[in-house]
């Protein structure tokens, strides 16, 4: 059945790993935006040079292009029957620059997910992660290691560390966050259309089963 999700959760919550899981055994697609926004940036493409400045410093995009980007990409085919959206919207603005777009196709986002976690562990989370660069499968040092060390288990790739994940940087994105991003998560509640899941020291199997069973309560399964 189609569906329109979106992740909210600090940054570090696990919204990329969940997107990732629910989009292998759900079948929609992972609209990531940060992959989006970051994939400009190392292409070095005119948008690229514009994101740049604000990804380096944890800094959201202007909402206005933020909400450019997103609509294109759900205008896409593989959006037409549903998505998961990691990342976006993170204000109210988005929020609601995503309703206007969605109510003008006749849709709607059927709930949104919040991973909820404390800051001190999503710093801890943030500085200990490391992602391949060939798949996208995110590492954690301590909780979820590589079998070999530095090296991702799926394809053989070195493992890498984002330059925005070290401890002032992550504090700064937090900081974001809860000014920005957080009354983004009243504007679903209020809608109705909010579900929360504990990702408090939760593997992501027990995360990736908790949203599971909210999406077959929503399909009367």
């Amino acid at each position: 059945m189609p569906c329109r999700i979106v992740l909210l959760g600090g940054p570090g919550a696990g919204k990329g790993t969940q997107a990732r899981r629910l989009a292998r055994s759900q079948g929609w697609p992972h609209v990531s935006t940060g992959d989006i926004f970051r994939a400009h940036v190392e292409s070095r493409t005119e948008l690229g040079t514009r994101i740049a400045p604000y990804m380096n410093s944890g800094q959201l995009l202007p909402d206005e292009l933020a909400c450019e980007i997103v609509a294109g990409r759900l205008s896409e085919p593989d959006c037409a029957d549903g998505y998961i959206l990691d990342g976006f919207p993170r204000s109210l603005p988005q929020a609601m620059g995503l309703d206007a777009l969605l109510e003008a196709r006749g849709e709607r986002i059927d709930f949104a997910v919040n991973i909820k976690v404390p800051d001190d562990e999503i710093v801890q989370r943030l500085t200990e992660r490391r992602i391949c660069p060939e798949c996208g499968k995110i590492y954690n040092l301590r909780l979820r290691p590589p079998v070999e060390a530095g090296i991702c288990d799926d394809d053989g790739v070195a493992l890498v560390q984002r330059e925005d994940d070290n401890e002032e940087t992550a504090r700064d994105r937090l900081r974001v966050y809860h000014v920005t991003t957080e009354p983004v998560v009243k504007f679903f509640e209020i809608r109705g259309l909010l579900r929360s899941v504990d990702g408090s020291g939760k593997p992501p199997d027990d995360v990736t089963k908790k949203i599971e069973e909210i999406i077959r309560a929503r399909n009367g399964g």
